[in-house]
């Protein structure tokens, strides 16, 4: 069953600019209030800590390289990161031991090398709930850790992604080899170029999200395996666009490598449609693997072919 995908962050009253001084992070644990990001941060250190994000646009950026840290919005939908990246990456860059992402916005960020995310994942676990991440080159870029995970859930991605000026596409996700990724009651939508979910994951859990790319302009797959995967893609909802760069698959598996083994992927549960008035053939799920994929049943609209090897 399809989740409810109507966040409440989405339609959040209209937050304040962030007052510089006003200690918009507090540490949650000693109760402490800083003017910037970066310094909560730093606080923390190598210990465990939840940092406490004020309602508000924060123009500000934080680079993690210890500790546990949750950052979560004290309103959900009105914390704001706006158009600051730190290291010419992102506005969270993470590399510390693990961390949390829950209840807040990421939007407008943008660097030199057209990879601009609110999150960049460069090692360890990270928990995604009820975020957003919009108008960006990129919403999450991650490293390689197989020995990680990824987990996002009841989140939204829009207008995200690009491929132009030269530079290596940039999508709404990407990760790199991680260990597992779990992508669910999530949404994704009005792409502006690239792959909605690109993912190298060894194994992956992909369910009851929606992939509605009516809106996108210039987009590819929905779902890029570039390297093969195992696991489950399960009772999402697919809705190819009229504007694309490629119409010619929706599920996308070892297009690019065959490094992680792909037996056994389930792919179940999911309805899936393409505009009538597209030119050309559209395929469901294609295959580069040449492993034994276990397609179960799927809804398609007329005009989409089930699977093809290529």
């Amino acid at each position: 069953m399809l989740p409810l995908l109507a966040l409440p962050l989405l339609f959040a009253p209209a937050p304040l600019p962030a007052q510089a001084g006003s200690g918009p992070y507090v540490v949650a644990e000693s109760g402490r209030a800083f003017g910037r990001l970066q310094d909560a941060v730093d606080a923390i250190g190598g210990g465990g800590g939840t940092i406490r994000i004020a309602p508000g646009y924060h123009r500000d950026c934080a680079v993690q390289t210890e500790g546990r840290i949750a950052f979560v919005a004290v309103e959900p939908g009105r914390a704001i990161f706006d158009g600051v990246a730190c290291e010419d990456k992102a506005a969270l860059v993470l590399r510390g031991d693990g961390a949390k992402v829950d209840g807040i916005v990421f939007q407008n960020i943008r660097v030199p090398d057209g990879n601009g995310a609110g999150i960049r994942l460069e090692k360890s676990n990270l928990d995604i709930v009820n975020s957003l991440f919009r108008n960006s080159e990129e919403g999450i870029l991650t490293g390689d850790d197989e020995g990680a995970a990824l987990t996002i859930d009841r989140s939204t991605f829009s207008r995200l992604g690009r491929c132009d000026r030269g530079l290596s596409c940039a999508h709404s996700v990407y990760t790199g080899v991680y260990g597992r990724v779990t992508v669910t009651r999530s949404r994704f939508e009005k792409g502006s170029g690239g792959h909605y979910l690109k993912t190298r994951g060894v194994q992956v859990d992909i369910s009851d999200n929606s992939f509605d790319d009516t809106q996108g302009k210039a987009t590819n797959y929905a779902i890029d395996l570039p390297s093969g995967s195992t696991g489950r893609i399960a009772n999402n909802l697919i809705i190819q666009g009229r504007d694309k760069e490629n119409h010619s698959a929706l599920i996308a598996v070892a297009a690019e490598e065959r490094k992680n083994p792909s037996r056994g992927l389930s792919i179940t549960g999911n309805r899936a449609s393409v505009p009538a008035e597209l030119s050309g053939k559209t395929v469901f799920v294609a295959d580069w693997s040449g492993e034994a994929l276990a397609i179960g049943p799927n809804e398609l609209g007329a005009g989409l072919t089930k699977f093809e090897k290529r």
